[in-house]
């Protein structure tokens, strides 16, 4: 079974993922004193170049199917080279300047790499028989989520010296290459042009998808972008943030076969449903958190971590077999539309959040007042409660038939 070298390439993915969204913008205010509002302008700014991208990237995925191994290839030198860049380097020009050009190239490549990779999972998954889907999304998310936990544990451990962890992501890159060569085939005939998203855009239930997916991903940007804020200054547990996101990390993983099992009883539509219901749950809770609350926040991190394991495994599956039962090809230019809704809500947190903190008076690292508090409570719990409560409500009016 060649399933687990899918789990390696998914956890190599996340592993980047975490330092991209969560870690690099607190790294660079801390090492190199840059205001959260140009940070959070850049970031902007960078998010939006990357949503803007996915469909040329999907499109250009479509078109290159017959080398596609060469292009993967050279999309993970371009995310080390990137990484060293950000993490192990000085930057030898303006901070922030460097930040936005190193960042540009990870989310490019990245980009790139989780377009193709979902995208060639639709045929492995068919290859698989009855259930594929929900198969192959099993191992790909279990090995996302852990690769999250190892680079969670890694990044606790290591601090601000991330000089090591960039080179160490460097060689797993070269490793999920390796093992994933064989799995590139350049199946079916491209459309061309902008033929390509057809399938996905034409088709009422995937676009209802590609919305829900939009809706859904804005309750996990906002908490991304937020968390390390919210556990220093509302909980005022310095320290404490690794060890959090390590169980955040480990619930969902655990999680994940327990999420799998749920669908193919009840549906995916319907847990899914449960999943969003227990993000709401999660929500709701930490809205009533204050300073010390450390053991109440960690048992929201494994509910919302299990809830979050819901997402990852069925949204994409639920999707994935959709494009498979149009039989139309574009598998990727449909992921990589997936990937552009999933990341417009990446970019408007960016746009807002950063700078509406700092609008509020909130100030990193020092002691802010109860406005400044419950602006930071209510933008990391209760907008993402009302955003999940909105995608819960698109799921539920969405019809979709079972596998």
């Amino acid at each position: 079974m060649d399933l687990p070298r899918w789990s390696l390439f998914a956890a190599m993915l996340s592993v980047a993922g975490l330092p991209i969204y969560i870690h690099a913008p607190k790294y660079y205010v801390d090492q190199y004193g840059l205001g959260l509002a140009a940070l959070g302008g850049v970031l902007g700014l960078l998010r939006a170049f990357d949503v803007v991208q996915d469909p040329i990237l999907g499109w250009l995925a479509e078109r290159g199917r017959a080398r596609r191994g060469l292009w993967v290839a050279l999309a993970g030198g371009v995310m080390a080279l990137s990484m060293l860049g950000l993490f192990a380097v000085v930057p030898p020009i303006a901070p922030l300047w460097w930040f936005a050009i190193t960042l540009a190239g990870l989310f490019s490549g990245f980009s790139y790499l989780s377009i193709v990779f979902y995208g060639q999972g639709i045929a492995k998954a068919d290859a698989l028989g009855p259930g594929g889907h929900l198969r192959l999304a099993g191992w790909r998310e279990g090995g996302a989520l852990l690769g999250v936990c190892a680079a969670a544990v890694l990044l606790s451990v290591l601090g601000n010296g991330l000089a090591g962890f960039a080179i160490g992501f460097a060689g797993l890159v070269a490793l999920a290459v390796w093992v994933m060569r064989r799995e590139w085939g350049g199946v079916g005939v491209a459309a061309a042009g902008l033929a390509v998203f057809r399938p996905a855009l034409a088709d009422p239930l995937a676009r209802r998808l590609l919305v829900l997916a939009l809706i859904n991903g804005a309750p996990v940007a906002v908490t991304s972008t937020l968390f390390l804020f919210f556990v220093e200054s509302r909980l005022g547990a310095v320290g404490a943030e690794g060890a959090l996101l390590l169980l955040f990390f480990l619930a969902a993983a655990v999680s994940v076969p327990l999420w799998s099992r749920l669908a193919a009883r009840i549906g995916a539509k319907r847990a899914l449903l449960a999943g969003m219901g227990l993000a709401v749950v999660a929500f709701v809770g930490a809205s009533t958190l204050g300073a010390g609350d450390v053991s109440a926040f960690a048992v929201i991190c494994g509910a919302s971590g299990a809830a979050l394991g819901a997402d990852m495994v069925l949204l994409p599956a639920i999707f994935a077999r959709r494009l498979a039962a149009l039989a139309q090809g574009g598998e990727a230019a449909g992921f990589g539309l997936w990937s552009l809704v999933s990341k417009a809500a990446l970019t408007l947190a960016a746009v807002t959040l950063l700078p509406g903190l700092q609008a509020l008076g909130f100030t990193p690292g020092a002691v802010n007042d109860a406005r400044a508090l419950w602006g930071l409570t209510v933008l990391y719990a209760l907008l993402p409660c009302g955003l999940k409560l909105v995608a819960m409500a698109v799921l539920a009016m969405t019809p979709m038939q079972e596998e």
